[in-house]
């Protein structure tokens, strides 16, 4: 997925309210408001002075015309903060058989009702393989190097959604829980269990009722991300 139009480099001063970021752009040294797209915690992110990108919207209708993308970790690497953008990154790899083990169905819809009162990201649909489910999560936390975590905050919505994802299984469809690693500084992938003990548990119950996990790693920068494999899972 390639950004629609150019990021612009900033530097972070505060997140607020969870949804406002106050940002100094580098090149003319504004400060404006970005709009956040990430309800978590952010846990390990949202350094002061940590160096971010902000794409800008000429929508007269917004409230906000900049929003927050990518922060940069240390070691320069990026990694993508906006929550609205795993859905169509993994939609997109799928539509162009980039991902084998979602391969092979005749169509694809975002956004369909199921559950209770809830919303798949992805159904794949085909006469001869049926039904498959697909769950994505976009994963920033690392605390270890190397290790990328979910969640990075409890997550009530995340478990409800692992308990839909067993039902569809039960009902004889595939469920597919797809954790999208949006930094490319991480080749492990773990849950975050000490932050949400019942995700955890969740997880390995839908495990056990057949769900399956994929986890994928992002080659991600300020001119577009890019799903580069699966990785690793630690036990």
């Amino acid at each position: 997925m390639r950004f629609s139009t150019p990021l612009v480099a900033g530097r972070l001063l505060r997140r607020y309210k969870r949804f406002l970021a106050d940002v100094v752009i580098e090149a003319t040294g504004e400060e404006v408001v970005a709009h956040c797209a990430n309800s978590g915690s952010m846990l390990s992110l949202a350094r002061p002075d940590a160096r971010v990108w902000l794409q800008k919207s000429d929508d007269p209708k917004r409230k906000l015309a900049w929003s927050w993308i990518l922060e940069e970790t240390p070691a320069g690497d990026c990694v993508c903060i906006d929550t609205s953008r795993p859905n169509a990154i993994v939609a997109e790899a799928i539509a162009l058989g980039q991902i084998p083990a979602l391969a092979g169905f005749a169509t694809l819809r975002r956004e369909v009702k199921y559950g209770k009162n809830s919303r798949i990201d992805i159904l794949l649909e085909d006469p001869a393989k049926g039904r498959c489910w697909v769950e994505v999560k976009n994963t920033t936390l690392s605390r270890v190097p190397g290790l990328a975590e979910f969640p990075d905050a409890v997550t009530t919505r995340g478990a409800k959604h692992l308990d839909e994802l067993s039902a569809r299984v039960a009902m004889g469809d595939r469920a597919v829980m797809v954790y999208l690693v949006n930094r490319p500084d991480c080749d492990r992938f773990a849950l975050a269990a000490d932050v949400d003990p019942a995700y955890a548990e969740g997880w390995r119950e839908a495990r056990d009722r057949g769900v399956e996990r994929l986890v994928l790693a992002c080659a991600t920068s300020p001119e577009g991300i890019e799903i580069r494999a699966k990785i690793a899972v630690d036990p």
